[in-house]
C-alpha cells in the first residue's frame, strides 16, 4: 500500500470524485511534508488501513474534502464509528467525521459513550481554508460549521498567498475611496460608461455583437444589480428572458434534459463540460441563491460572494442559453447585495475579463475538465447524444473554487485600475479641452466632441485623414489647437492616476 489518505478511500471504494491535486502516499521521508505533488508520509506515520483511520487520517492532514468525505461515508458503517467514537470520545476528528457522516447519510448515531465532549472543532480549518461567519454551532458533536454555504451547495477556498495578495489590496475599497474623489459632474457619465461597457464586453464574451436592443436590455438587466430579490426559478427565467433576445431560446422554467457545452470539435470529444443533471438543479439554486442574497455566510468577503455565486451559477448552467451572461450578472448582483459597492455604481468586471479571456477560461476549466472526465458521452447522430454520469452529485455541490475566485478578484482590481481610470482621466480631459477650445475658437459641440475622442484615441495627435474630413468644418488653427490641449492633457495625467495611488 502506497498511497493514504483521501486517495487510499478513493481507490479502495472506487470514489468517482474529482483527482487530488495533492494525494498522500508514503515515501523515504522523515516527517510529513507537502511536497509540489504529493503529501509525503513516512511509513511509520502511516494510519491503519481502515477506512474510519484513512480518513481520520486526512481529516488531520489533508484538509476537509467534502466532496470525498460525502462519498466515503456511503461506505462507513455506524458500528466502525461508534468503536472509534468509544476509544477516544473526546477526539475532535473523530467527532468531526461522526459529525459529517451524520449529514450525508441522513441517520443518527445512538449509544453514544459517556464523556463525550472535548475541545470544539471547526469544520474547516480556518489556518487553512477561507470560511464563513457567523458560524453555525452543533452542539451534540461540538463542530463550528464555517462552510462557505450549505450542504446544498458548499464550495471551498483555499487561502493561498496569490488570493490572499488579492484580497490585501481591497478593490472594493480602492473602489469606493476612487470614486469619491471624482467630481460630481462625472459621476453619472462614469457609470453611464460602466453599463454600456459591461454590456458590450458580457456579449463579446459569448461571441456576440450586442444590437442597440440587447444592449438596452442587459443594461436595464444590470440596473436591477442594486434591487433585492428572492433568487428563485421565477426571477432567474425573467433575468434570461431579458438577457436573450432570440424568442427560441428564451426559456419558461429551468431545463428538464441534459445538456452540455461544445469546443466546436465533431462527435463526443467537442462535448467540453456537461453540468449536472437536471434534479439537482432546484436545490443547488436556493443554495446559491442564499450566498447571493447574504442569508448564508453574511460576514464573508463581497468579492469571495461574488465569484462563489457567479461560477457556481455557471456550472450549474440551468438553461440553454444565457447562462454565461447571467453568471455575470449575478456577480454583480452579490456585490450590490453586500453594500460593498454605493447605489448605482457597478465595477465593470465583464470589460476586464473580455482582457483577460484566457485566464477567466482557465479559471472555468480548473472546474469543467475534470467534471467532464466523469462523464460518459456518445454521439448518437446530428446534435443528439447519449450522457451517462459516472460521477457522485457530490462533485457539484463541493468543489475547490480558489482559482475561480482568485480570477474574480484580480479583475476588480484589473477593472478599477484600468477601466474606471481610464474613463475617468478621458473625462478629465474631455471636459478640460472642451472648455478651452470654447474660449478660443467656434467649434459645433458635436465636431468637437469627436475631434477630442479620435485625438485622445490616437495619443494626442490627429491624423492627416481626419484633419482632411474636418478640414471644411473646422480652421487649421483649431485643429492644431484641439490637438496641443489633448496633448497636454494626456501628459498631465500619465503622472497621476487616482487609483494608483
Amino acid at each position: 500500500m502506497s498511497s493514504l489518505g483521501y486517495q487510499r478511500e478513493i481507490e479502495r471504494l472506487g470514489l468517482r470524485v474529482m483527482p487530488l491535486d495533492r494525494p498522500a502516499a508514503i515515501r523515504s521521508v522523515t516527517r510529513i511534508e507537502e511536497l509540489s505533488d504529493v503529501l509525503a508520509v513516512p511509513a511509520n506515520l502511516a494510519p491503519r488501513d481502515t477506512t474510519v483511520d484513512q480518513l481520520l487520517f486526512a481529516l488531520k492532514h489533508e484538509g476537509t474534502n467534502l466532496q470525498v468525505l460525502a462519498v466515503a461515508c456511503r461506505h462507513l458503517e455506524a458500528s466502525a464509528l461508534l468503536t472509534e467514537l468509544r476509544r477516544t470520545p473526546t477526539g475532535g476528528y473523530i467527532r468531526l467525521l461522526c459529525f459529517l457522516w451524520e449529514q450525508f447519510s441522513g441517520e443518527v448515531l445512538e449509544d453514544l459513550p459517556a464523556g463525550l465532549g472535548g475541545v470544539t472543532r471547526e469544520l474547516f480549518d480556518s489556518q487553512r481554508y477561507v470560511t464563513s461567519g457567523p458560524v453555525r454551532r452543533d452542539r451534540r458533536w461540538r463542530i463550528l460549521n464555517n462552510g462557505l454555504g450549505d450542504w446544498s451547495f458548499c464550495p471551498t477556498v483555499r487561502r493561498t498567498p496569490d488570493l490572499l495578495h488579492c484580497l490585501a489590496a481591497e478593490p472594493l475599497a480602492q473602489a469606493r475611496a476612487f470614486l469619491a474623489k471624482v467630481p460630481e459632474s462625472q459621476i453619472e457619465r462614469v457609470l453611464a460608461w460602466a453599463y454600456l461597457h459591461e454590456t458590450r464586453s458580457s456579449y463579446e464574451i459569448e461571441g456576440e455583437s450586442p444590437t442597440g436592443s440587447k444592449a438596452e436590455a442587459f443594461a436595464a438587466l444590470l440596473r436591477q444589480a442594486h434591487e433585492r430579490h428572492e433568487i428563485s426559478e421565477g426571477y432567474l427565467v425573467e433575468l434570461q428572458n431579458a438577457a436573450v433576445t432570440n424568442p427560441y431560446v428564451r426559456e419558461a422554467s429551468f431545463r428538464h434534459t441534459q445538456n452540455y457545452l461544445s469546443d466546436g470539435a465533431p462527435g463526443a470529444r467537442g462535448v467540453s463540460y456537461v453540468p449536472p443533471p437536471a434534479d439537482m438543479i432546484p436545490s443547488m439554486i436556493e443554495g446559491i441563491g442564499r450566498l447571493a442574497n447574504g442569508a448564508l455566510c453574511s460576514e464573508l468577503d463581497p468579492l469571495l460572494r461574488a465569484a462563489l455565486v457567479s461560477f457556481g451559477f455557471v456550472f450549474v448552467h440551468p438553461f440553454s442559453d444565457g447562462n454565461g451572461r447571467l453568471s455575470r450578472f449575478l456577480a454583480h448582483y452579490a456585490l450590490c447585495q453586500s453594500g460593498a459597492l454605493p447605489d448605482g455604481l457597478i465595477l465593470p468586471l465583464s470589460t476586464a475579463m473580455k482582457r483577460n479571456e484566457q485566464d477567466y477560461l482557465k479559471a472555468l476549466q480548473s472546474f469543467s475538465r475534470p467534471a467532464r472526465r466523469l462523464w460518459n458521452v456518445q454521439w448518437l447522430d446530428g446534435p443528439d447524444f447519449k450522457f451517462e454520469f459516472l460521477g457522485d452529485p457530490a462533485i457539484y455541490r463541493y468543489w475547490d473554487a480558489t482559482e475561480c475566485v482568485t480570477f474574480l478578484a484580480r479583475m476588480a482590481l484589473d477593472a478599477l485600475r484600468t477601466d474606471l481610470s481610464a474613463e475617468v482621466e478621458f473625462l478629465a480631459c474631455y471636459d478640460e479641452v472642451v472648455r478651452k477650445v470654447n474660449e478660443q475658437f467656434d467649434v459645433p459641440g458635436s465636431t468637437l466632441s469627436k475631434l477630442i475622442v479620435m485625438a485622445y484615441q490616437n495619443g494626442g495627435r490627429l491624423s492627416r485623414n481626419r484633419r482632411r474630413q474636418f478640414a471644411e468644418r473646422v480652421g487649421p488653427q483649431a485643429l492644431d489647437y484641439i490637438e496641443a490641449q489633448v496633448l497636454a492633457a494626456l501628459q498631465r495625467a500619465s503622472n497621476a492616476s487616482p487609483a494608483s495611488s
